[in-house]
């Protein structure tokens, strides 16, 4: 590694998995923080990284991301030795692909649209089909487990498992058994328990800023 990776962050969002991926790569980092409670989101700083003034957010070298399967996608290929994303060549590739694609352009949206009781619109115009498809084609899969590819463990159970823990959390994601029994095995591994622990106490300190007078 040639220059330091940098993740734009704040706790208990979206980029909080990008930190479990760091982890389970052991990739050297810092952390840049913001409060998104103090707004520091929308300031012209970061809207220069991320016009969107979403996290998560890389820097490496000259090379900004952003977008959650992107950054996976990103970071996996350059850890490969660690081997969490099949090379170029595997036939695991293609649904490694697919299940990372999956997620930010069929099953967030289709979460979404349930979550806010949203028609999703003609079958021929939605980017997802059903919410019920989706979801039946993510169970059929995790049913053949233990992940996403089968026996092999890799950075789209990180992006999943991650997301839905926090949807069968807040009740937007049916709390299926084999779902349920998919993040418990998610949330087992080391990497995450060390990172939930971190996280917890950032966002206290978050928190106890937004309280302080002045």
């Amino acid at each position: 590694m040639t220059s330091e990776i940098t993740l734009f962050h704040s706790p208990n969002t979206r980029s909080s998995g990008v930190r479990f991926l760091l982890e389970e790569l052991q990739a050297p980092h810092r952390l840049h923080v913001l409060n998104m409670k103090a707004g520091e989101q929308r300031e012209a700083a970061y809207l220069a990284v991320n016009p969107l003034g979403k996290v998560p957010a890389i820097r490496h070298g000259d090379a900004v991301i952003t977008e959650q399967p992107a950054i996976y996608l990103y970071l996996a290929d350059e850890f490969a030795e660690k081997g969490l994303a099949p090379p170029i060549g595997d036939p695991l590739r293609g649904p490694y692909l697919r299940w990372m694609v999956t997620y930010g352009s069929c099953f967030e949206p289709a979460v979404i649209d349930r979550a806010l009781e949203r028609e999703p619109g003609p079958m021929a115009m939605s980017p997802y089909g059903s919410f019920d498809g989706v979801l039946d084609s993510l169970v059929e899969t995790l049913s053949r487990g233990p992940y996403l590819l089968g026996d092999r463990f890799s950075a789209a159970d990180i992006l999943w498992g991650t997301a839905l823990g926090w949807m069968t959390a807040f009740k937007i994601v049916p709390e299926e058994p084999v779902i349920v029994a998919y993040v418990a095995r998610i949330k087992g591994r080391p990497a995450f328990g060390k990172i939930d622990a971190e996280e917890a106490a950032l966002a206290a300190r978050h928190e106890a800023l937004t309280r302080e007078p002045g």
